[in-house]
């Protein structure tokens, strides 16, 4: 830039600066497209990146850490340097003095001069205002423990439902039965020989909100024998979890709820043509899962059989082998005949599986017990 081209911008700078900037419309026109362009910045991120999906919130949970966004870190670094009684100084006086000194900036900052160069008190302290952010903000990072895996989060129904199918096989079925048909309760300490009423009809169904279905199973019904399962009470379902139950509660036994095409095979356990070879994964584990994971997993009392895998099924327990491929003879097949072995009684003990279910496991028996299906 030559000294005339100088001179004119000098010149065009004093007369603009003489004449000042309207706020309607200058000033407003010039904040609404930065305004539009940062809407449709976040409405861009949020629609094709998205953002991570977390569990609900739970008070009861001592194991999350909790911590803000990465743009307020230093804040809350900042806390560890102010702990207990003064935890105020680092969360109302120090923010509170830093927004009110921006706020009076215009009655004590009365330097003419706008050249960073004869700035040096405010370049000065903004820089080290600056630094000490960046310097809070690495160190919370640094030294915030990790936050414990907590797997991935049902976000969709059908997610939701897989998920809550999964808690109810293993905390609800050996009590209300794999359907909620409920009946005589067989080897649950405490409640032998008690008749548990059916939760899947419309007197449970139809005068039960979400909001009341999740209370009951978050505090349980102590005086029914029913123990709490939420963690606030000593049970081991978080708020997620019991959340994804009621979801399938509900758009399981509730036939005025109408489910959708996408979540409609998330419950179904496959079904076989007349020529194909049923496997475990495909075809044995869902019904393992919805039937028989509620009394033979650890802690229970069921001759140390449990059925958490593949290889828990076929030689788990003391009367192994349980599954011996090609011979229908074997200990789980004659017990979900309902004969009394050794190696146990009657499975399910509470109500026979329906003879399609047994003639899945008969076929896949004969056919060698495969894990997985046969290409």
């Amino acid at each position: 830039m030559n000294d005339i081209q100088k001179a004119q911008y000098n010149e065009k700078y004093k007369r603009a600066k003489r004449n000042g900037e309207k706020f309607f419309p200058d000033t407003l026109y010039k904040d609404l497209l930065i305004a539009i362009a940062l809407f449709l910045l976040l409405v861009g991120l949020a629609a094709f990146i998205g953002v991570a999906a977390e569990p609900r919130a739970d008070p009861s949970d001592t194991t999350y850490i909790p911590r803000p966004e990465w743009y307020f870190l230093f804040l809350f670094e900042m806390l560890k340097f102010f702990p207990g009684s003064i935890e105020w100084v680092g969360t109302t006086i120090i923010p509170g003095a830093a927004v009110i000194a921006l706020l009076l900036l215009p009655f004590y900052d009365k330097n003419p001069n706008r050249h960073w160069k004869r700035r040096k008190f405010a370049l000065t302290f903004m820089s080290v205002v600056v630094a000490a952010m960046v310097f809070l903000t690495i160190r919370a990072v640094i030294t915030t423990p990790p936050q414990k895996d907590v797997g991935a989060v049902a976000t969709t129904l059908p997610a939701k439902i897989a998920a809550g199918l999964d808690f109810y096989s293993v905390q609800c079925n050996e009590c209300h039965g794999a359907e909620g048909e409920g009946g005589v309760i067989k080897g649950v300490k405490g409640l032998e020989g008690f008749k548990m009423k059916p939760i899947n009809s419309q007197d449970e169904m139809y005068t039960r909100s979400d909001d009341t279905l999740y209370n009951i199973i978050e505090y349980g019904q102590p005086s029914l024998g029913m123990p709490p399962f939420g963690k606030a009470f000593g049970g081991e379902l978080s708020r997620s979890d019991i959340g994804n139950l009621v979801t399938y509660l509900r758009y399981t036994w509730d036939n005025r709820v109408e489910l959708p095409k996408e979540a409609a095979q998330t419950n179904a356990i496959p079904t076989l043509g007349p020529t194909d070879i049923p496997s475990y994964d495909v075809n044995i584990a869902p019904i393992v899962k919805r039937y028989c994971v509620s009394c033979h997993r650890p802690g229970k009392e069921n001759n140390n059989y449990v059925m958490g895998s593949y290889a828990d099924v076929m030689n788990s327990g003391d009367h192994k082998p349980n599954v011996v491929p090609g011979d229908l003879n074997s200990n789980l097949i004659r017990m979900i005949h309902r004969e009394k072995i050794d190696a146990g009684g009657e499975m399910p003990p509470t109500k026979a599986l329906s003879p399609d279910l047994v003639a899945i496991f008969e076929r896949w028996v004969k056919a060698g017990a495969p894990e997985k299906p046969k290409k």
